[in-house]
């Protein structure tokens, strides 16, 4: 892919620091920033490469690896999604999307943390119970969850992605697949988790776990909370679920775009001018949702937008459940493509090592870009720029 001409860090190096002297920004934010700003440049350090062919030469900053940077997290994904590879089943999976209510959105915004703990917890659940409910599949399934705050308008949309087996173990360890391209009543799934989650929330409020600032102050008051969650127990909530994948390979293709990626990538990016930010989007909601349309946001806006997504410190935003679950993940996998007749693990494509992987995403880089023949080999390291102390915030007054 070639890389785009218009970066996320083009627009943070800009206006970044006069966006920081205006909003009183959480640290979170700042390390955000800081990060993407600061990614491939110097400060970061770096190395010097040489051809060993032409004597051709070249400098290599260092990346922040920071997750909400559109330029890292490659080789990541690239050791996550061979993992997954290792551990497909020759079966149909199905897409299922939770989405909370616009006024769940609005306490989520305010207390991430523990309201996409409630997201996950709530989601999974739904699943797996009504998946063991011998009225409805009579068996637990495996999935993993994905969590996105975001819609393509970069609005905060909360909600999860999961991918889920086309069937599951019964509890006398027998493989019970799902209905062809039916995977559980999508009317069911929504009562339960609108009522798991609405418990949960509550609960949180209780226990003290929930914070209001700003226009939300209100909502510490006990009556008026239960005021603000009324709209959202008479509504139904969103439960989608797509179509089943044609096939292993396409749940492969589709997590690649999914797992290791915050609000937008560099490519939607089309143009920065007079403060103006032009970035391309889908509307899901339009006749014809594949269609590319253009949007264009005061860099004010689109600064504040991106920043909506930044997911609290050590958040884990991909998570395993039921026969995924990390302790019996290998020893499920086995028993299922047992019983489904499948291919043995010893024959199945050992997952890339770090190595592999680092080598197919580097080697295209390697290549010396002036002779084409020549390989280009680090020389020399560049440090990284060290910032000076910062002075006491007060004098000494003693």
């Amino acid at each position: 892919m070639s890389q785009p001409a218009l970066e996320l860090a083009d627009i943070f190096r800009q206006h970044g620091p006069g966006y920081r002297a205006r909003h009183g920004l959480p640290v979170e934010h700042l390390k955000v920033m800081r990060a993407i700003e600061t990614c491939r440049t110097a400060v970061l350090g770096g190395h010097v490469e040489r051809c060993g062919r032409c004597a051709h030469q070249r400098i290599a900053y260092n990346s922040c690896r920071n997750r909400h940077c559109p330029k890292c997290q490659t080789l990541a994904k690239e050791q996550w999604l061979q993992r997954r590879k290792a551990e497909l089943l020759p079966i149909a999976y199905f897409h299922v999307v939770f989405t909370v209510p616009a006024v769940i959105a609005q306490i989520a915004l305010q207390n991430k943390r523990a309201v996409f703990q409630i997201l996950f917890r709530a989601s999974a659940e739904t699943l797996l119970t009504i998946a063991a409910d011998p009225q409805h599949l009579g068996a637990t399934i495996g999935f993993f969850s994905i969590l996105h705050s975001w819609g393509q308008n970069l609005l905060f949309h909360p909600h999860v992605h999961c991918v889920v087996t086309g069937g599951g173990l019964s509890p006398q360890q027998e493989w019970i697949a799902t209905r062809p391209h039916f995977f559980l009543s999508v009317r069911v799934l929504s009562r339960l988790f609108r009522r798991l989650f609405l418990e949960a929330l509550e609960a949180a409020f209780d226990q003290g776990d929930l914070e209001f600032h700003g226009q939300l102050e209100a909502l510490r008051d006990p009556e008026l909370f239960q005021q603000h969650l009324q709209p959202a127990r008479q509504t139904e909530w969103v439960v989608y679920a797509k179509p089943p994948f044609g096939g292993p390979d396409q749940v492969i293709e589709y997590l690649g775009r999914y797992t290791h990626r915050v609000a937008l990538s560099n490519q939607r990016l089309l143009a920065f001018h007079e403060d103006q930010v032009r970035f391309q989007y889908k509307d899901y909601h339009s006749a014809d949702p594949q269609r590319w349309r253009q949007m264009i946001l005061p860099v004010e806006e689109f600064v504040r937008r991106f920043l909506l997504h930044v997911l609290p410190t050590g958040f884990q935003r991909i998570r395993h459940y039921g026969l995924f679950t990390n302790r019996y993940r290998a020893e499920n996998i086995a028993r299922c493509r047992e019983l489904l007749a499948g291919p043995r693990p010893e024959l199945l494509p050992a997952p890339l090592q770090t190595q592999e992987i680092l080598a197919a995403i580097v080697e295209p880089v390697a290549r010396c870009p002036q002779c084409k023949l020549g390989v280009m080999v680090r020389v020399s390291e560049i440090p990284p720029i060290r910032w000076p102390r910062l002075p006491p915030p007060f004098p000494d007054s003693s």
